[in-house]
């Protein structure tokens, strides 16, 4: 065992691509201690992660938000939202926020978020004042939203590894990220009224009315996939599908934002993300795998959870394993090679399998922004070219933001389960 501790530590320091990582480990292991196991085994572990037909569904997400991104839809929710609360303190803020939430009821991805939105805020906050700091700090936190906002691919990720209704963390998302929102934007009014920066001169009611004319098509999003699944016209895969044909549609019919050349580059992004995404998974299944054969957990969770874990020490430990592991690895990963090992004793205690499923996707979100290998931090770094530690510099107060709806999920559950409860008769 501490030869595939010392490979992955080793390979992450010196910058490997996390799927490297994984997968060169568990090769290096099997080598070296496994001779007789043929590598065909772990080729299989990698199919069987990425033959779900639930995450059919994740590609179609991505295609859709990558219609947005390259098309009108993303700058249309930008406006309509700076038209009502830009001229109050912290309005572009606020605005980032919003426009962060409502973006990921299409994405369902924090990495599109960062470039969709942070791409047109930036230079707006930047003007108005804002440091740089404080606007990385924000974009790449408040796209933890959209990882919570239906259609979540962490959701959809964690109910395939758990066998968790999709349907049902979709809607126990909703509640989180509403909150996230609020505070962040409490927050980001209560820095901007103390700097005095951030002010913009208030629209009109006909701007305002034009703005939302203007905007109003993109809503359909949210109604189209959450209405969609809900009322029992759509399967979640089916509202994926649906969503990709709305984005073209409304791209390139309605606002004729898009030329063909750019529907081709939004295809050929989509493949390039998806397949990381998926190489990610499957690996993560692989891992999850083999660390299960050689018995691992068994060396070390009985000592996590005693022999009768009630709820709040299961919810405890396994909240704070994820916040742990996702500042080091991608929360994908995370979710994948985690929840399996944590099953059994999360059955066994009786937690609610969807709350549950709220804190770990949640803890997901926050790793992706959190030191030292959140991936948000690095796509910041990518698009903005900005250095490491600049992005990083005022993540704090956010990522305490985060750790404390963390822990109001904890105290008052019903923060998720009331909208899943209400609506499957929980």
């Amino acid at each position: 065992m501490k030869v595939l501790g010392f490979s992955l530590v080793f390979m992450l320091l010196f910058g490997f691509p996390f799927m490297v990582v994984l997968l060169g480990s568990l090769i290096l292991y099997m080598t070296l201690y496994m001779p007789h196991m043929p590598f065909t085994v772990l080729v299989q572990q990698v199919l069987t992660g990425v033959t779900p037909p639930a995450l059919v569904c994740v590609p179609m997400f991505i295609l859709a938000a990558s219609l947005m991104t390259a098309g009108e839809a993303a700058g249309k929710l930008i406006r309509m939202v700076k038209a009502f609360v830009g001229h109050i303190p912290g309005g572009l803020p606020i605005t980032t926020n919003a426009s962060c939430t409502l973006f990921g009821s299409v994405s369902g991805s924090t990495q599109a978020t960062v470039a969709a939105i942070g791409g047109t805020m930036r230079p707006m906050l930047l003007e108005a004042g804002y440091t740089s700091p404080f606007t990385l700090g924000l974009i790449i936190n408040a796209s933890d939203i959209a990882f919570l906002i239906p259609p979540s691919i962490g959701f959809i990720v964690y109910g395939v590894a758990t066998s968790t209704s999709i349907g049902q963390l979709f809607l126990a998302g909703i509640g989180p990220g509403i909150l996230i929102f609020l505070l962040f934007s409490l927050y980001c009014y209560l820095y901007s009224k103390k700097r005095n920066v951030g002010r913009l001169p208030k629209a009109s009611r006909a701007e305002r009315i034009a703005a939302v004319k203007d905007a109003f098509p993109v809503m359909g999003f949210p109604i189209l996939i959450v209405g969609g699944i809900y009322s029992g016209i759509f399967s979640p895969t089916e509202a994926a599908a649906a969503a990709v044909a709305y984005a073209l549609a409304l791209e390139t019919l309605l606002y004729k934002s898009l030329t063909l050349d750019a529907v081709k580059d939004a295809f050929l992004q989509t493949g390039v993300i998806t397949g990381v995404v998926f190489i990610l998974v499957g690996a993560g299944q692989a891992f999850s795998w083999t660390i299960s054969f050689l018995r691992i957990p068994q060396a070390f969770l009985p000592l996590m959870f005693g022999t009768d874990a009630s709820v709040l020490r299961v919810i405890v430990v396994v909240v704070v394993s994820y916040f742990v592991a996702c500042m080091f690895v991608d929360p994908i990963v995370a979710i994948y090679v985690l929840s399996p090992i944590f099953q059994p004793y999360v059955v066994q205690s009786g937690v609610d399998p969807v709350l549950l499923g709220t804190l770990v996707t949640l803890q997901a979100a926050i790793g992706s922004a959190t030191p030292p290998f959140g991936c948000d931090i690095f796509t910041a770094q990518l698009i903005f070219r900005r250095p490491y530690l600049e992005v990083i510099r005022h993540t704090p107060p956010f990522i305490l933001i985060l750790l404390l709806v963390t822990v109001l999920l904890v105290v008052f559950p019903q923060i998720a389960l009331f909208l899943p409860n209400a609506a499957f008769g929980g």
